[in-house]
Formats: C-alpha cells, sequence, structure tokens
C-alpha cells in the first residue's frame, strides 16, 4: 500500500475557514492521471495540486474534482506555503513547472507570498446572452482570456447580490466566467463561476487574477493594486503588473496534514 504526504491549507487569508482551501499532494513519481482525478475527487475541494520534486524545482499539476485545470493560483500559493513553512524550504524563491502552463514563481516577503505568473491575452467579446442569462445583469464589457470569460459590471453592488444562474454559465464554452467591477474600499472586486469544471463558485481564483490584473491596470491607470474576491468566504489578493508577467499576492493558513494510502 502506497502512501502519500497531503497537506490542506486556506489561501489568499490570514485566518482558518475563509479564503480558498487546497489539498497539496508530494509525489515520488506522477500517478496515472485516473488515479490523481479520483484524489481530487474524494477530497472535493476546488482544487487538488501533485507535485514533484525533479531537480531545483518542482513539476506542478492540478485537478478539480472534476477535471485538469491549466492553471491554478490558489493551490499553488498553498503548494509554496507549505514548503516553506511545513517542509522548511531555505530559499526566497521556489521554482514550479507545470505542463501545461509553463515557469511559475512563487517568492516570500515577509508573510505575503508573490506568485509570478504569465498575464493573460483577453480579447474583447460582444454580447454573449448566455452570460447574461447566467449572472441576470447586461455586462457593460466582456473579455474573452485564454480560459475565461470576464464580465464587468456597474458595481461592487451588483457583483455582490448577483444570483448566479449555474445551469446558464455552464453551458459557455470555457473554464469558467469572472465578474468584476470596480470595488468600494478595495480597487477591484470580482466572482468565479466554473459549474463546467466542477465548481460552481470559487471561494478566491488566482488564476483569474491574470486576466483580471492587465484589464484593471488600464482602467485605473496604476500598477499596483489590492482586490477582493466576494465570495461567502472571501479572499484578499495583492496584485502588480509587471507587463508580460503578474504578481498575485497573499496570505495561507495550514488546516491539516496527514497521509494517503492508495493500493
Amino acid at each position: 500500500m502506497e502512501k502519500i504526504k497531503i497537506y490542506q491549507a486556506d489561501a489568499f487569508t490570514d485566518s482558518l475557514f475563509s479564503g480558498n482551501p487546497a489539498a497539496v499532494c508530494f509525489l515520488d513519481t506522477w500517478l496515472a492521471d485516473e488515479t490523481m482525478q479520483n484524489i481530487a475527487a474524494e477530497n472535493n475541494l476546488a482544487e487538488t495540486a501533485f507535485l514533484v520534486k525533479v531537480k531545483d524545482y518542482f513539476e506542478i499539476r492540478w485537478f478539480t474534482p472534476a477535471v485538469e485545470v491549466d492553471l491554478c493560483g490558489h493551490a499553488t500559493l498553498a503548494s509554496a506555503f507549505v514548503l516553506f513553512e511545513c517542509l522548511d524550504y531555505k530559499e526566497p524563491v521556489i521554482n514550479f513547472f507545470s505542463p501545461r502552463s509553463g515557469e511559475l514563481k512563487v517568492s516570500k516577503e515577509a508573510e505575503l507570498l508573490y506568485l509570478d505568473f504569465p498575464t493573460d491575452i483577453m480579447h474583447k467579446a460582444g454580447h454573449i446572452p448566455l452570460i447574461q442569462n447566467g449572472i441576470g445583469i447586461q455586462p457593460t464589457e466582456v473579455y474573452r482570456g485564454k480560459t475565461d470569460f470576464i464580465a464587468f459590471l456597474e458595481n461592487e453592488e451588483e457583483v455582490r447580490n448577483l444570483v448566479p444562474d449555474l445551469h446558464e454559465i455552464s453551458k459557455l464554452e470555457a473554464r469558467g466566467l469572472i465578474v468584476t467591477a470596480k470595488g468600494n474600499e478595495v480597487d477591484f472586486v470580482s466572482r468565479f463561476f466554473g459549474p463546467q469544471s466542477g465548481i460552481d463558485e470559487d471561494p478566491v481564483t488566482g488564476s483569474a487574477h491574470t486576466s483580471l490584473i492587465p484589464l484593471w491596470s488600464e482602467k485605473l491607470g496604476k500598477n499596483e493594486m489590492v482586490a477582493r474576491q466576494l465570495s461567502k468566504r472571501g479572499g484578499t489578493i495583492f496584485c502588480s503588473n509587471r507587463g508580460a508577467r503578474c504578481l498575485i499576492g497573499g496570505k495561507a493558513k495550514l488546516y491539516l496534514s496527514g497521509e494517503i494510502y492508495i493500493d
């Protein structure tokens, strides 16, 4: 019987039971895709990250309970947190490599961890009835990124109070839908819906900010921003626009550690 070390941490928060929980599994070698998908489904969290150490970096892959995804910010943040805080990683920067997203870095500055991710490239989209049907509000603008649609609303209250029609949103040919507006007390706010990826509403979506950061940087005329994701659990994201790259910062808290037993 094989044992796999597993950790669970809440990302983009400084207190337990908020932010976005992610599982982190450390492997000696890659398991079969089906096995990793089954583990992610058993964990039943928005994301489970799997890592294999290769020389001076870590290969990383991410699975929702339903599918493998190209990029996940909060599970990468949780992975770095576990390495720094639980496994005594000494270097100031952790190098990750994703087969789907390339080189990724996480640096530590005091209590904040910063994801260094490639900035998404967005294209403006026209009116998409499925989006309006899915959120019950006509967006002021819609963009399409590599994996998600991004819908701009008039204000924070519209984002906070909307009641999604997840069946309609699930028809979008994308990982999910990001809904965003200018914030009242932060620079911008957002919510993320991904029923087609097995996540009805994600608590805090780091990877969505690879799309949001360049868009809001241009709209607000600033490169350093603070964002808030308005899910029930909520989370705070520290954002920096670096052109082709962006920094996505947050804190994390350890919830549990243990072992998985598989045949």
